[in-house]
């Protein structure tokens, strides 16, 4: 199976084109190569509210691939860029439709950001060989999750694709048609706000008493 982190961007190009000219086969490439961490990435971006519209965004997102397959050609972007370009559009599109606030965030909003909801303090302590510290990492991961739901959906993306993906701050700015500082800013804000919430949750284990 191939994977992104070794996957050569020319092959989507070659698999894009030899599809548009009819070989059904170049998109099960296509589509074996991306489907995880897109459908991912769809998940994550409606957060988990809206979960149950993912399946849809997802679909969709591989519809208008297979729409555009005649008139689709590089532009400077790789494929993988494109299809998540297709897939943040078709998620802000949903979290409309849902009511969700998508608008780009203000620069002072970073300093204010308060997390929801009341600290969980029976956190396992960390380090501990076994179930306490499975325990505890199953706890962290599932915070998180609810963390990265308080993110404006402006800066969930930019953190999704740099960390979850690992694009490149150019390849963001392009996918999202952004400046590089803009997404740059988003990136640093987003990870000021999860710091702050997850810091907010974990607790630290109580200091050994001195003898």
């Amino acid at each position: 199976m191939v994977t992104a982190a070794v996957a050569d961007p020319a092959d989507d190009d070659r698999w894009m084109a030899a599809f548009a000219r009819g070989d059904a086969a170049a998109f099960d490439r296509l589509y074996a190569r991306h489907h995880q961490p897109l459908y991912r990435f769809i998940r994550r971006m409606l957060g988990r509210e809206l979960q149950a519209q993912a399946d849809e965004v997802f679909q969709d997102t591989w519809m208008r691939v297979v729409q555009a397959r005649e008139r689709w050609a590089p532009q400077g972007a790789t494929f993988r860029t494109w299809l998540f370009t297709l897939a943040h559009h078709r998620a802000i599109d949903q979290l409309r439709k849902s009511g969700r606030e998508v608008a780009p965030p203000e620069e002072a909003e970073a300093g204010e950001f308060v997390p929801a909801g009341e600290p969980w303090l029976d956190w396992p302590a960390p380090g501990r060989p076994g179930h306490d510290d499975v325990l505890f990492w199953r706890r962290a991961g599932e915070r998180l999750l609810a963390c990265l739901d308080e993110l404006p959906p402006a800066q969930r993306a930019v953190f999704l694709l740099h960390h979850d993906d690992g694009q490149s701050l150019d390849d963001i700015a392009q996918a999202l048609s952004l400046g590089f500082e803009t997404a740059k800013s988003r990136l640093r804000y987003a990870m000021a706000k999860l710091r702050m919430c997850m810091g907010a949750y974990l607790q630290p284990p109580l200091a050994e008493p001195t003898r």
